[in-house]
């Protein structure tokens, strides 16, 4: 495979097969997995699933159908539509109960506020007319939209996505609305965690440049089972430092954002946005580039590039390398290299192990002369000081 487009990747990715090629990319969706991993796999990326949580919709739930009554009670002045999925399924769970006619009637004289496009597609596929839709697809536009007027008295119902809105409806609460709160679905933990407990050591250890992540709630369930594992802290030390954290929007990035966890995410809250954002940040911000023996490389997650050709590299020949590079040019001990080495070998192995690894790498590299052993010292990447591509 070949990334001697890679300058192109960074400019137009969209068109550049190869752009994620080398990078590993854990993915927690659920919903529409298939068809995002499918995404950055045509851009060359290793993808691990792992989906941490299962919507559980709730058509025969009791708290649905109390809070459909609590709708049908009186008028309606103003609805909040968060999710077309989960406003479709308000629908279909009215007409299971004999209430459809009753619902879409008060709907009809009701201003329905929806929270994006795929909101605002639902409600008129229901053939129903929507009022506003905020230009950033946030809960906090659509409630400091609905603060912006006099509320006292208004009753307003709000769809839920999955997790209560505490602090939306507190608000228009506070301005004097009645507030229907309208738990459509809710979200539960995966039914098999193996595959995310994998990904969170994953991520820690660094064996993932990236985690994608498509909901709020997937990110709470990732940060929760790190909980109950003692490693929530490592898990966010490494997404505020070597391990990318890409959220396809604002609302799904809140709650890494409160824990100060840098994120990435595009302008537009759809999947293939995401994917292309991934495939602008990682070859830009997750290679290393420099010269070694007189052969360009480029370090990526898993691979690397010698003269514009990717190299996939085992886990210990990798750790070696990105050691060496952060040092371009100065002696590495095999002390210092044996920490780096994965599964942690004992101290009568360590330097065999060091050893083999170079071995791998240098066998994996190709051309000779890229890794220098230096007699009694240890190991250094054959390039001037801190040179670069």
């Amino acid at each position: 495979m070949s990334i001697a487009s890679l300058d192109d990747a960074v400019v137009s990715p969209e068109t550049a097969p190869d752009a994620l090629a080398g990078f590993t990319i854990g993915v927690t969706a659920t919903r529409r997995r298939e068809e995002f991993c499918a995404l950055l796999e045509r851009r060359g990326a290793r993808v691990v699933r792992a989906p941490a949580i299962r919507l559980v919709p709730l058509a025969e739930d009791a708290d649905l159908l109390a809070a459909t009554r609590a709708s049908l009670a009186g008028p309606i002045d103003d609805v909040v539509v968060t999710t077309g999925v989960g406003f479709r399924g308000w629908m279909a769970a009215a007409e299971g109960w004999g209430l459809s006619g009753d619902l879409a009637a008060h709907l009809t004289a009701a201003r329905l506020l929806t929270r994006g496009p795929k909101a605002r597609g639902a409600v008129r596929a229901a053939g129903l007319n929507d009022h506003w839709t905020p230009p950033t697809e946030s809960c906090e536009e659509v409630k400091q939209y609905l603060l912006a007027q006099n509320l006292r008295g208004r009753r307003i119902a709000v769809q839920l996505h999955g997790e209560p809105l505490t602090g939306f409806v507190a608000s228009l609460r506070e301005a004097g609305a009645e507030v229907i709160e309208v738990p459509v679905y809710r979200w539960l933990p995966y039914r098999d965690a193996s595959p995310l407990r994998r990904l969170i050591s994953q991520a820690i250890s660094g064996a993932v440049d990236a985690v994608a992540f498509t909901s709020a709630p997937a990110v709470l369930a990732m940060l929760g089972a790190a909980r109950a594992e003692g490693l929530e802290d490592a898990l966010v030390a490494a997404f505020a430092g070597p391990v990318v954290a890409a959220c396809v929007g604002p609302v799904t990035a809140g709650p890494l954002q409160a824990r100060g966890v840098p994120v990435v995410q595009p302008e537009r809250s759809r999947l293939g946005a995401l994917a292309r954002t991934l495939a602008r940040h990682l070859p830009e911000h997750g290679v290393t580039r420099l010269v070694a023996g007189g052969h360009r490389l480029e370090i990526r997650g898993h691979a690397v590039g010698v003269d514009g050709e990717l190299r996939p590299l085992p886990p210990a020949p990798m750790a070696v390398l990105k050691r060496l590079a952060d040092k371009p040019g100065h002696v590495v001990a095999r002390s210092e290299l044996r920490t780096v080495l994965p599964g942690g070998p004992s101290r009568d192995s360590a330097e065999h192990a060091v050893e083999m690894a170079v071995t791998r790498l240098r066998r994996a590299l190709g051309p000779s002369g890229i890794v220098e052993t230096v007699v009694k010292r240890g190991y250094r990447l054959a390039c001037e000081r801190d040179e670069v591509a």
